[in-house]
């Protein structure tokens, strides 16, 4: 019987027919879903290289301190697609980047600092936006959405906001009205139309990544 320490990428010498480069996998879901928490354990199982969208929020540096919080941080244009897509392009080809690091306290990059990162034989691709820019989706070789009710994932973004990034339960919650939500409801649910396949983010993780599992080996992504 399989078990999820079982399952690992498909190394090329098993099977000649298979391609050489990177098996891009996005991961999509509203903000709260639980697709982080997916895309980390998923990441582990698989030996893969995690790239997330949020590390890619543009530099607001030119803006006031206390302005760059009252920003939408939940519309497409905040994030640099432009350099996500190249990026991505480029991990798919089996290529190193250096990619931007980003302080979510001061919404601003660290000026001249960059990580390398080169791709293993998995690259999953995670943020809220993940499946909606329409020039990434053909770098996918398949495609993650993580379901989840907006209730839930308002109490999840404000423990995650809070504990991590110094937010307040307040400023959560207003942004969470004015912007979360309303931008999931116009890019990010449906964005779950380009997804190989939906698990719901209130399931146990073991389940939805057995799933996830269960379909890259019947696709003949991974191997057993």
């Amino acid at each position: 019987m399989l078990t999820l320490n079982s399952w690992k990428p498909m190394h090329p010498a098993e099977q000649l027919s298979l391609p050489r480069q990177p098996l891009v996998i996005g991961i999509g879901g509203c903000s709260g879903s639980g697709k982080t928490t997916l895309a980390r354990e998923l990441a582990t199982q698989l030996d893969a290289t995690l790239f997330p969208l949020d590390l890619y929020y543009r530099d607001l540096s030119q803006f006031p301190l206390d302005a760059r919080s009252k920003l939408n941080f939940d519309h497409p244009d905040s994030l640099e697609s432009e350099l996500i897509v190249e990026h991505v392009r480029a991990l798919a080809k089996g290529q190193t980047i250096q990619r931007p690091v980003y302080d979510f306290k001061t919404h601003s990059r660290v000026a001249g600092a960059f990580e390398a990162i080169t791709p293993t034989g998995v690259v999953l691709v995670e943020g809220i936006l993940a499946l909606h820019y329409e020039d990434l989706l053909p770098c996918y070789g398949f495609s993650i959405y993580v379901n989840a009710p907006h209730d839930v994932c308002l109490v999840r973004r404000i423990h995650r906001d809070m504990s991590e990034r110094g937010r307040t339960e307040e400023s959560v919650r207003e942004q969470f009205a004015a912007t979360a939500r309303p931008m999931a409801e116009l890019y990010v649910v449906p964005s779950a139309a380009h997804a190989s396949i939906t698990v719901e983010g209130t399931d146990a993780l073991d389940w939805s990544v057995e799933q996830v599992l269960q379909r890259l080996h019947e696709e003949r992504l991974i191997a057993g």
